[in-house]
């Protein structure tokens, strides 16, 4: 039996034992989790609802002070006290509301933990009633036979996708559908007529007048470039 069965064994019972036992429990007084952590959150509620009142009182003890502190001294003295007693009051509210909110969330936290061992107790049990009717062995055994079906599959579409009668070599066949395509084109331009030819006479030369602008143009350029360098 593993460890974690033997921690929540008696919580795997019958219903009828878990009842038997929680009725033997309170009869002893002692109170549930959830019961305590009621009672303390209600602990915690009245004492702020003290806290709120004590500082009121104090606000008023504070303004009969500052209302008699010139007119009526012992007045004012007696208010001062009294609002010493009260903050003494307060700071051991404090104190208080500290301890039993440290000691709710340390119950919160004690019955969340328990609550989450129980459940993974239960989890485990019930995946090891899964585990039960099934063989290490047998599903190596089924993964091999799956495995071995798989190979069997392949071969077989690898068989049925193989093609049948002559096969051809694809790089001749890609050689010889580009000799007709070449074929193709020289027959396209003999019925053209071929390339145009080469005209044989020379282009007319520029005109005399052409030239002389253009002569005189790169001269000025010149006198330009000469006059950059002197200014320079």
């Amino acid at each position: 039996m593993s460890k974690i069965s033997k921690l929540f064994k008696g919580s795997s019972g019958s219903s009828s034992s878990s009842s038997s036992r929680s009725k033997h429990h309170r009869s002893k007084g002692g109170p549930s989790p959830q019961e305590a952590i009621h009672k303390l959150r209600e602990t915690e509620e009245m004492l702020t609802k003290k806290q709120d009142y004590l500082e009121k009182r104090i606000e008023q003890e504070l303004m009969i002070a500052k209302k008699n502190g010139t007119k009526n001294k012992r007045a004012a003295l007696q208010a001062l006290k009294r609002k010493k007693r009260l903050e003494q009051q307060l700071t051991q509210i404090d104190g208080t509301l500290s301890t039993i909110e440290f000691q709710r969330e340390a119950l919160e936290n004690s019955h969340t933990n328990t609550e989450v061992l129980k459940n993974m107790g239960f989890a485990a049990n019930a995946m090891k009633k899964v585990h039960e009717n099934m063989d290490v062995d047998k599903i190596d055994d089924l993964l091999q036979d799956i495995t071995e079906q798989q190979d069997v599959a392949q071969e077989i579409s690898e068989a049925i996708s193989r093609p049948f009668g002559e096969t051809f070599d694809e790089d001749e066949l890609l050689a010889e559908l580009a000799e007709l395509e070449q074929e193709e084109l020289e027959e396209n331009m003999k019925s053209m007529g071929g390339l145009p030819s080469v005209p044989s006479s020379k282009l007319p030369s520029a005109r005399p007048s052409q030239r002389a602008t253009m002569k005189k143009r790169a001269e000025e350029d010149d006198d330009m470039r000469m006059l950059a360098s002197w200014a320079t």
